[in-house]
């Protein structure tokens, strides 16, 4: 719930998003509706976050005020936003092959495990970084679960769908 571009130049829209996802993220913060009219609702939810944070009560946002919400906003939109993606970087035609090492392989190995608890029919690799025998065996038998050619090497095309596969194996794994 970044505030929008659009937002630049509004204040009270910006004001009202950064105390929207405080909100969402505090239950004892007020929420309003970002909809740029500093009202009672508006004022309502300023009042109690000078509250809260020690500041002189007064609805209204000082420099003061502004500056706090904006660091109580920055930790609670990481708390309450998506999660940030990781893409791990292969070139276009990249393998790596059995006996290389790797520092994408740490990632590679732990969802290999996490597959191997959900799916069952994967053998997990130790973390070692490197795409030794077990590794290879393991995205072997990955390869032969997701239908793509068994070479039980690290490919663009089996990290995407260990990417893919990941998600769902973390959701099995909870209930």
């Amino acid at each position: 719930m970044r505030p929008n571009e659009s937002f630049v130049g509004q204040p009270v829209r910006s004001l009202q998003t950064m105390l929207r996802v405080i909100a969402e993220h505090d239950e004892l913060q007020p929420s309003v509706i970002p909809d740029g009219i500093y009202g009672p609702q508006t004022a309502t939810a300023v009042s109690a976050f000078q509250r809260r944070n020690g500041l002189p009560i007064t609805g209204s946002v000082d420099q003061d005020t502004w500056e706090r919400i904006v660091a109580v906003y920055e930790p609670a939109l990481i708390a309450v936003g998506p999660v940030v993606p990781l893409d791990i970087l292969l070139e276009p035609k990249q393998v790596i092959r059995q006996g290389e090492e790797n520092p994408n392989l740490y990632l590679i190995q732990a969802i290999l495990i996490v597959l191997s608890q959900a799916y069952g029919s994967i053998t997990a690799p130790a973390v070692t970084g490197i795409l030794d025998i077990p590794t290879a065996n393991a995205l072997s038998q990955f390869q032969t679960l997701a239908l793509l050619p068994v070479t039980g090497e690290l490919d663009r095309n089996t990290w995407r769908h260990l990417a893919l596969h990941y998600p769902t194996a973390t959701v099995m794994l909870k209930q």
